[in-house]
């Protein structure tokens, strides 16, 4: 007897579907994806209790005739392909035929489609795979097909179903990346009568994107765009510091299909590089379009998976268009959104208790009776008054003139510093920094070129200088007026001596030995606060001056834009990162011979996987030499390594090497050992800076290629502009 038999078409169906429906979201997505290869302009999808009890999508596309209706639940059948040659040039979402035929299978299916607006249609219902009705119905122009019950006949399956919002989570995950996808296309989904999603079908991308992850999170992306003879590439990607924990973020849109791709993410990731934080992935919706025969789409049953035909270029064109994108930026965080300056800005009324100047009556200018009346000042005259002390009388009035030879004039003591300060507001223009005489210099003096900052010395005394290096430098304070609300301007000789602290003498900086990499002294071949020529159209990083220093790790510098705070350990580091990166890039370099020879001690399992290793190191400058079954001699190492950190850079070097499986990537390596090296190098929390170690510091970041994040992609500065600190302060109100 034959034990050899041809399946039952029902059970061939049944297992068929098991590829096919593997849970909710795969009807969904099969079904969407038939309203969208329809050319459907609105697609409205209906949930109940996670699609297990209804999954209803109805759209407006050309729909189904009435011939064709039952043809499209047999196996096999579909529109979308006619000959083997239209495989290699798949341009549908869908073109297998299965999906029909394996969702009616397992479920009780209900179809209602009208090819056109004669409001006629077919009404066909299916069970189980078996066709129960098929009559004519009235149906506007378009598909509407219900799916209940899914899985009544595979009791079995229904076992391995997670809870309703898991599967929720899946629908919804999947036709938020479609309506990336085709953001022409008006998107609805309704779980339970609750609306999850609703995109308004303009073709605008980021207004799709905007109706997933929000207003705010939309305005803050930036675009990228890209040209290839082969490739087009569009879409949006996220600042460093809007990130996520995980890579869900991440939408890949290949002609119009979602699709999954570990070649695209890489490319992503390496565009990123350090600007991201460790276990931090991007928002990114990205659309490359290409020829259909550049990709095979016909891999994987769920079709979210494609061989591209030439990947390493794909790779490279992606990354650099992420990069080009990232570049035209300044990746510098704020403590809050920036309030909308488009909205009216209105300025509180300050209230001035001081003498009035004019006359009341007989005598009454020099009248301590006098009435005190509010004076209303305008946003021109928003410089709050001081109250001074007696010591600074007769500088004040020496300073101040009467505004016009008619006025009254006011005797100047100790209780009217205030009017003296009003009238010296009206009188006197800003004086420059050489007229004034004032204590503080235009620009952050550049210290010796031979000054090493490797050992900072710790200076208490000189670490929360105030300085004011950027008023002189700017210009006049007209320049500083859009940033302040209008500030009238101020007399330097009557007001500085107020508001600047004792002078401080400061000892002249000692001069160092240079080191391997002098980070913090100032490079006396580039001018003040210019940066790398290199960058092309990159934004230019702020020019910074020098406050102070607060708890020994934060620097605080300020320029017209406003307050900057600077880690200096992470500016450090991504200084010196950039220098030993370059450095390892080029192993020609000479190394210095040792001695008495360095030893690293290594299990028998380790010893054995570095000795054929050994060669990367040399690349890398290093001689490892085998000295018995566990331990190796270093020979010779760069002489640019961290000095008294040489030991433990070459060790992480050679640990880091065994560890890797199978072939080195030697741009890896170097970029690991550049990391090792600039983390040990660099300063550390509580080191003490001096002003010129502070403004060296500041000018090597400036010409940094990119001086936002550290290499483990935590941020370098944060800035607050003037209006937030006006805002803070009440000086603003809006």
């Amino acid at each position: 007897m034959s034990k050899i038999r041809i399946l039952e078409e029902q059970l061939a169906n049944q297992i068929a579907a098991g590829e096919v429906v593997e849970r909710p979201s795969s009807v969904v997505k099969e079904l969407v994806e038939n309203a969208v290869d329809a050319g459907s302009t609105t697609i409205d999808i209906v949930i109940e209790d996670g699609g297990l009890a209804l999954v209803r999508v109805t759209d407006n596309g050309s729909g189904i005739e009435g011939d064709d209706i039952e043809t499209a639940f047999y196996r096999h059948a579909t529109s979308k392909l006619s000959s083997s040659k239209d495989l290699f040039r798949i341009a549908s979402l869908g073109f297998r035929g299965e999906a029909l035929p394996s969702i009616a299978a397992v479920a009780r299916v209900e179809c209602i489609s009208s090819p056109d607006h004669s409001g006629l249609g077919r009404k066909l219902v299916i069970e189980g795979g078996t066709i129960t009705s098929n009559e004519e119905t009235n149906a506007p122009q378009g598909t509407d097909i219900s799916v209940r019950e899914l899985f009544y006949n595979t009791p079995a399956r229904l076992k391995y179903m997670k809870t309703i919002q898991t599967e929720i989570g899946h629908i919804a995950d999947y036709v938020n990346r479609l309506a990336l996808a085709h953001p022409g296309i008006a998107f609805t989904l309704k779980h339970n009568g609750s609306l999850l999603l609703r995109t308004l079908g303009s073709g605008d991308r980021l207004q799709a994107f905007a109706a997933i992850y929000g207003t705010a999170t939309a305005k803050a992306m930036l675009p990228v765009e890209g040209e290839h003879p082969d490739y087009e590439l569009r879409g949006y990607i996220s600042k460093p510091e809007q990130t996520r924990s995980n890579r869900n973020g991440i939408t890949i849109v290949v002609n119009g299909r979602y699709i999954k791709s570990f070649i695209i993410n890489q490319a992503i990731m390496q565009a990123y590089h350090t600007l991201l934080p460790i276990n931090r992935f991007p928002l990114i919706v990205l659309e490359l379009g290409m020829h259909p025969s550049l990709l095979d789409v016909n891999v994987h049953p769920s079709k979210m998976e494609v061989r591209f035909s030439m990947e390493a270029e794909l790779r490279e064109f992606i990354e650099e268009g992420v990069k080009r994108a990232l570049g035209k930026q300044r990746h510098i965080p704020g403590p809050a959104q920036p309030a909308d300056r488009s909205k009216p800005v209105y300025i509180q009324d300050r209230i001035s208790f001081h003498r009035p100047e004019a006359s009341f009556g007989s005598g009454a200018a020099g009248s301590e009776s006098a009435i005190v009346t509010p004076v209303q000042q305008t946003a021109q005259s928003a410089q709050p008054s001081m109250q001074s002390t007696p010591s600074y009388a007769n500088e004040i009035a020496a300073s101040a003139q009467p505004a016009s030879a008619t006025r009254p004039a006011v005797s100047v003591s100790a209780s009217d510093i205030a009017a003296a300060l009003q009238t010296a507001e009206q009188s006197f223009a800003v004086q420059t920094d050489e007229a004034a005489g004032g204590s503080y210099s235009a620009a952050p003096q550049r210290p010796s070129s031979d000054y090493s900052p490797s050992t900072p010395t710790p200076s208490r005394g000189s670490s929360y200088t105030i300085g004011n290096a950027a008023a002189s430098s700017r210009g006049t304070a007209t320049d500083w007026q859009s940033q302040s609300a209008n500030r009238p301007a101020v007399p330097r000789d009557a007001t500085e001596r107020l508001y600047a602290p004792p002078s401080v003498q400061r000892e002249e900086p000692v001069l160092r030995e240079p080191s391997a990499a002098p980070v913090y002294a100032a490079d006396s071949s580039s001018n003040s606060g210019t940066q790398m020529n290199d960058r092309g159209d990159a934004p230019v990083f702020p020019e910074l001056y020098w406050i102070g220093q607060l708890h020994g790790t934060y620097i605080i510098a300020q320029n017209e834009e406003g307050l900057f705070l600077i880690d200096q350990h992470a500016a450090h580091e991504r200084i010196n990162y950039e220098y030993y990166f370059d450095k390892f890039s080029r192993p020609e370099q000479a190394s210095q011979q040792l001695l008495v020879p360095l030893t690293l001690e290594f299990t028998a399992v380790e010893a054995n996987a570095l000795k054929n290793k050994l060669h990367h190191l040399v690349e890398a400058g290093v001689e490892l030499e085998p000295f018995g079954a566990h331990t190796f001699l270093v020979r010779s190492y760069p002489e640019w390594l961290p000095a008294g950190e040489e030991h433990n850079v070459i060790e992480e070097m050679a640990e880091w090497l065994i560890s890797e499986r199978g072939a080195v990537d030697i741009g890896k390596m170097r970029e690991k050992s550049a990391i090792m090296c600039s983390c040990k190098a660099s300063i550390k929390a509580n080191d003490r800076l001096t002003r010129e170690e502070g403004e060296g510091l500041l000018k090597r970041l400036a010409a940094c290629i990119q001086p936002y994040t550290c290499p483990h992609g935590r941020p370098i500065v944060v800035h607050m502009t003037t209006y937030q600190l006006e805002k803070m302060f009440k000086r603003v109100m809006s």
